[in-house]
């Protein structure tokens, strides 16, 4: 977007774009999300900033009437697969604040003099500072959300003190903590008096089907799902949590809430992240819909169920390992080859609600879980092949990758193709323009949503691409959308993929 378009976003106070940009106000001294209820300031005034921690660097103040922290963040991170996309997704999961400057570096293959200066020119600000406002923004959140205390929250946040924690909070909202809890009405919830309850932020419309999704690949022990609730167990860098994302369509606002049942408060920053990707809160539905309902094959599809979401992935690891599980097989077959596949992993050191396993490791799969497969044996033995690099760290990936990147690292493992890097693309990168053309659902999909040839009213008339090219960069929601039309089709089955070369 230029200049131009941008203003008059904030002009209409359009809300699509909260948290796609930020509205520094140079005569206030302060920055606002789009939709700021204030009057619209004269746009020789106005400068636009791609990260609220740009707007930081440069001297500004987060607005205390339109709270621009507590909005979506901007999908750009999961369109973009550029090294400041890559960068995001990991500063998002806490890397800086289990790693540093330094690690985050090295996992993107730069110096961090290199990363510094390319932060700098594509976002506005380096990587500690983009760090810092995300704490800011998780402080924010845990203040005016929980009860929790002061100094609990400043090391949830990833500050390294309470004195860093206050300093930050007052010269990012010009407020203390206690004067920002002060704002906020806090409600009693029906939870255990450990729990911590959380509202999920996202961008209308919001389509429920993906805890449908979710519910029926769910591991019994490690997972349970309904069509408006999805709860599950986690090994996190520093331990185990559990968690639990619940919906509800009749309440104001349609409220999304999180239900954290135990963490470790270093580990909270990246749940919070990793939930969020899980149910793709950070997209723009209403962008993504437009550009569906251009293809006459999918405009009864979208019209239907707008706002669709493609879901993330938890664990990166673990996604590769069920997708191996997963591909050529019924999501019925699939789960209860994983269901086998759990009885290797541990006991959950958090029970409750009937989850009481964790998935298995890589090194306890190639251990042991390996021997509780049934099938093929090349086929476990690629899967037992790729455990042992992962336990090793010969095979290393995770959200900080890109397309290309993933697919030199995936592909030339046994057992590995095109579609499983496809597949784990678009969960695990969030990358938006897949289209699994192999996929047996796929083309399912296509076939149920075949409308009646219309003449065409010239020989140049345009006829759709066979795989929606003309839908990019959001093929990856199409793919949802004929996913989600195989299944109603008949019983719902797996994201089946036809017989791969890959498959030796």
């Amino acid at each position: 977007m230029d200049f131009w378009q941008r203003y008059r976003a904030i002009d209409a106070r359009d809300t699509r774009f909260d948290g796609q940009f930020y509205t520094a106000v140079r005569t206030t001294g302060i920055y606002c999300r789009p939709s700021c209820p204030a009057r619209t300031p004269k746009a020789s005034n106005v400068t636009f900033y791609e990260t609220s921690a740009a707007a930081h660097d440069a001297g500004y103040r987060a607005c205390k009437r339109c709270l621009p922290e507590a909005v979506p963040g901007t999908p750009a991170w999961n369109i973009r697969q550029d090294l400041a996309g890559r960068a995001m997704r990991l500063i998002n999961d806490g890397v800086i604040n289990r790693d540093g400057v330094e690690g985050l570096a090295a996992r993107l293959g730069y110096s961090s003099r290199q990363l510094n200066r390319i932060l700098g020119q594509e976002l506005g600000a380096g990587p500690l500072s983009l760090a810092r406002a995300s704490r800011a923004q998780t402080a924010r959140t845990l203040l005016v959300s929980t009860s929790m205390k002061l100094a609990d929250i400043a090391f949830a946040s990833g500050f390294s003190s309470v004195r860093q924690f206050n300093e930050t909070m007052v010269e990012v909202f010009a407020m203390t903590p206690t004067a920002l809890r002060a704002t906020a009405k806090h409600h009693k919830h029906a939870t255990a008096a450990t729990a911590l309850t959380l509202s999920l932020p996202y961008r209308e419309p919001f389509d429920p089907g993906v805890f449908s999704f979710l519910a029926v690949r769910a591991i019994s022990g490690i997972e349970a799902g309904t069509p408006t609730s999805y709860a599950r167990t986690l090994r996190l860098p520093h331990g185990d949590a559990r968690f639990s994302v619940n919906y509800d369509a009749d309440a104001p606002g349609r409220p999304l809430t999180l239900t954290v049942g135990a963490v470790d408060l270093r580990d909270l920053p990246a749940l919070l992240s990793r939930v969020r990707r899980l149910f793709d809160l950070d997209a723009d539905p209403v962008a993504i819909d437009n550009a569906l309902a251009a293809d006459a094959r999918l405009a009864p599809a979208v019209s239907g169920t707008p706002g669709i979401r493609m879901p993330g992935a938890l664990d990166p690891q673990e996604l590769l390992i069920r997708a191996m599980i997963g591909q050529q097989i019924t999501v019925a077959a699939a789960r209860t080859a994983l269901t086998q596949l759990s009885a290797a992993g541990s006991a959950s050191l958090l029970p409750g609600d009937g989850l009481d396993r964790l998935f298995p490791t890589p090194a306890q799969i190639a251990e042991t879980g390996y021997a509780l497969l049934r099938g093929p044996r090349r086929r476990i033995e690629a899967l037992r092949a790729v455990a042992s690099a992962l336990a090793g760290g010969e095979l290393d990936f995770g959200y900080g990758e890109d397309l290309p990147g993933l697919g030199a690292k995936l592909l030339p493992l046994a057992g590995v193709g095109p579609w499983t890097v496809g597949y784990v693309a678009m969960r695990v990168l969030g990358a938006p323009d897949v289209f699994l053309a192999n996929d047996a659902a796929v083309r399912n999909g296509i076939r149920r949503l075949a409308l009646p040839p219309v003449p065409s009213p010239s020989p140049a008339a345009e006829v759709p691409s066979p795989d929606f090219r003309g839908v990019s960069p959001w093929r990856s929601y199409a793919t949802m959308h004929l996913w989600r039309a195989a299944a109603a089709q008949s019983a719902p089955r797996s994201e089946k993929s036809v017989p791969e070369k890959a498959m030796r």
